[in-house]
Formats: structure tokens, C-alpha cells, sequence
């Protein structure tokens, strides 16, 4: 059924999900070594400089709004880089929403970006508008410029600071990203104080850095079992000569060992100061709540992307022609993000685990983790295991005692 403009119908179901907006695509002012979104630009034939047209936004931003059922509704924007589309655009969006929220509900909105084209007039907007803003950071200056160049190949980290120092020069609420790779994940205290000393974030993610060498044209779960490496073997470890991994991946025992180091030190001077996503989850969740995170969690599917020209995703790292919904001008979001197929996909997350991640004690903490990482074999050859296991299984070994004790304060 359509209305008179042939516009698509909010479906009855309501409920709670996460988009995460593209509104510039791929586009971006610099070429970090390790992206895993640049390359849609030629996967997805896009081209440099396309954005997402003022029709589709106001398309998108009132089928996300229709289909929500929360007391909050929460827009993110990211990249590539989405301060490129400029101020403007971003007031067009605030004006959509105001002309879209229903009454006695909250518009939030949050912004992932590299920093370096914040600038006074920026920092502005987004405290006039109460944007929370995600700034992806990797650590002090030599971590940092490791991977995240600009196109010249020149290092960026002065222009991420001096976009952080607007920030705080105008008060505007922000948040770190750290992309935990081959060369950080060795110094765990120099990224960590780092950032909570001389940013003074309070809430820190990490995030893995892991990507097959085949990402750029093979979609997550759509390579050969056969290849699959068993966990702990060279092919399964970045740097060697038949490794399945970038090399820039972090080593699966490298990460258990970055957020073990990392936990003792937020459990001896920061619980309760600083927020860091997988500290904080492992907590709740260890005291019976649900999880704070999608990698944790024992479902997905309720985390989508939508590219600038409608098109939809099953998630935003499965952003391959294979996992395509369908397009916001045909199908309304809401039905797209509760269709059958999403569900199943959300599913899968459990459905799919090997037996050895269902025999694991720590299963109810992990849940697999992120299904696009489980391309390694199991010590028995089963396939589907996820290649940060090792690490996974690490960290809880060592910080289970200390989050245990955290979790009976919180019941």
C-alpha cells in the first residue's frame, strides 16, 4: 500500500532500533590505512563528492522517526568524513527533525568524526544543538599517525588535537574512538592515559581492528570454510607470510592483552570517572543485564546502515551488495529493519556459534562477538570461530574476579 505521493507506509510494528546515516557515503579527507569503508567508493560504485540529496534526508529522517517507539530517538552521522558535507546541511537536518518529532519525544544526535575540519563555527552548531560528537583518535602521536593519514600521506594528529581544543573551547559533550590495531595494542597504558589524562574523555571505545585480506570485494561470511585457518596457527596471526588478516589487524592475543592492561588501570583509579564500552558491558552483563554493546550481545540486526542514496544494510560493517535490504524510496525503513530476513540475520549471531563457543564459560560475556570476525577454525577444526577468541577469552580469565565484584555492587 502506498500514500497518494507514493511514499512508502510506516508499517504498524514499532520498536527500537539503531541506523547509522551515510549521508557523504564513503567520501573522506583522509586515507587511514586501515578503513574498512573507503573502498564502497569503487564496491559500491560511488563517486567522490556525492551527498546525500535534501529530499532523501527528510525521506530517511521521517521513516526513522515513524518507525521508533522510544521515549528518545537517536540519529548518528558518519563517514567517510560527514563534517565535508559542511554546516549547512547539517542545519537541514535539525530543521527536518523539528518539523517530524512527535510530540513529548526527544531528538538526540551524534556525530562519528576525524576532527580535522572542526573549526569555531562548527563547534558552534553543535553545542547550540547538543550534537554529542565521537572523535576517532588512536592514541599520542606516533600511535596515532601509524595508520591515520591524509591523502598526501601526512601524519593528521595536530589537526585532531586542534579540532579537540574547539571542542572544549565551546563545551561541546564528545567521546573517543580508538581503533585497537597491530602497532597500538602493544602499549595498552600510553593509549589508555592518553586519553584520559590528556583528552580528559570519559567515555572510551575500543574497537578491534580486524579485517580478512579479501574485505574490499568478499563480504563478511561469504569466503570458503575451506580456507579457514585454525585459531592460534600463523594464518590466523597478522604479519606472516599466509596470514588470512591485514596487516594491519591486531593480534588476537595482543588485544587480550591491550584490555587487560587497560582494565587494571580503569579498575584501580576509574570506575565510576570514566566509561569505557567493553569494561562497562562485561560488568552489566555479568550481573544478569542486557547488553550495552552489539559485539556482546547475544542477538544483532538492530544496528543498520543507509547509504546517501537510500539504499539499506544489515549493519554498518556489512555494507556489501549481499546484505542490501532494499531502498527507502520503495520500502519504508521500519519494515525493512523488522523484515523476516533482518531477524534472521540477527539470529544468526547465536544460531551459527561452534560448539566450542557454546561449551566456553565465558559465552554469556562474548556471544561469538561480532559475526564478521568468525572466520577462523576451532582447536577441533570447527569452522565459524571468531578470530579474536584467544584475546577474548584472555581478558575475561584475567578481569573476571575484579568485574565479578563489580557486579554484585550493582544488584
Amino acid at each position: 500500500m502506498r500514500q497518494a505521493t507514493n511514499e512508502p507506509v510506516a508499517p504498524e510494528q514499532r520498536g527500537r532500533f539503531h541506523a547509522m546515516a551515510k549521508p557523504i557515503g564513503s567520501t573522506c579527507n583522509i586515507d587511514c590505512t586501515y578503513c574498512y569503508y573507503l573502498h564502497k567508493e569503487h564496491l559500491l560504485d560511488q563517486h567522490r563528492g556525492r551527498r546525500m540529496e535534501v529530499s532523501m534526508l527528510e525521506r530517511y529522517v521521517r521513516q526513522y522517526i515513524e518507525a521508533q517507539n522510544g521515549d528518545e530517538i537517536i540519529f548518528s552521522w558518519q563517514g567517510g568524513e560527514p563534517t565535508m558535507l559542511g554546516i549547512d546541511f547539517f542545519q537541514d537536518i535539525v530543521e527536518i527533525q523539528k518539523k517530524h518529532a512527535p510530540k513529548g519525544r526527544q531528538i538526540s544526535n551524534d556525530l562519528q568524526t576525524n576532527g580535522t575540519l572542526l573549526d569555531d563555527d562548527w563547534c558552534r552548531f553543535l553545542k547550540e544543538n547538543d550534537f554529542l560528537v565521537g572523535i576517532s583518535i588512536d592514541g599520542p602521536r606516533e600511535l596515532h599517525d601509524a595508520f591515520r593519514l591524509d591523502r598526501k600521506g601526512q601524519p593528521t594528529f595536530d589537526r585532531v588535537m586542534r579540532g579537540i581544543g574547539f571542542l572544549k573551547k565551546h563545551g561541546v559533550k564528545f567521546n573517543t574512538l580508538t581503533v585497537v590495531n597491530r602497532v597500538n595494542a602493544k602499549r595498552p597504558l600510553d593509549v589508555y592515559r592518553f586519553l584520559r589524562n590528556e583528552l580528559g574523555s570519559t567515555y572510551i571505545q575500543f574497537i578491534p581492528c580486524v579485517e580478512t585480506k579479501e574485505f574490499r570485494s568478499v563480504a563478511p561470511q561469504q569466503g570458503s570454510q575451506a580456507a579457514m585457518p585454525v585459531i592460534g596457527s600463523s594464518a590466523a596471526k597478522p604479519g606472516t607470510p599466509d596470514s588470512v588478516v591485514t596487516d594491519w589487524s591486531v593480534d588476537p592475543d595482543d588485544w587480550g592483552y591491550f584490555l587487560s592492561r587497560a582494565f587494571d588501570e580503569w579498575h584501580k583509579r576509574d570506575v565510576g570517572r570514566v566509561l569505557v564500552n567493553l569494561f562497562e558491558t562485561a560488568v552489566v552483563q555479568t550481573a544478569g543485564r542486557p547488553a550495552q554493546t552489539c559485539v556482546t550481545a547475544e542477538f544483532c540486526g538492530k544496528a543498520l546502515a543507509i547509504e546517501h542514496n537510500g539504499d539499506v544494510y544489515s549493519c554498518d560493517h556489512y555494507v556489501y551488495p549481499a546484505y542490501t535490504l532494499g531502498n527507502i524510496r520503495e520500502t519504508h525503513l521500519g519494515e525493512m529493519a523488522f523484515s523476516k530476513r533482518q531477524q534472521t540475520f540477527g539470529f544468526s549471531k547465536r544460531n551459527s556459534l561452534p560448539t566450542y563457543c557454546r561449551d566456553c564459560k565465558h559465552l554469556k560475556l562474548c556471544w561469538g562477538e561480532c559475526p564478521k570476525n568468525r572466520f577462523v577454525r576451532s582447536p577441533g577444526g570447527e569452522p565459524g570461530l571468531n578470530y579474536l577468541c584467544s584475546g577474548i577469552r584472555r581478558f575475561h580469565d584475567h578481569a573476571g574476579p575484579a568485574i565479578r565484584q563489580l557486579a554484585r555492587q550493582l544488584s
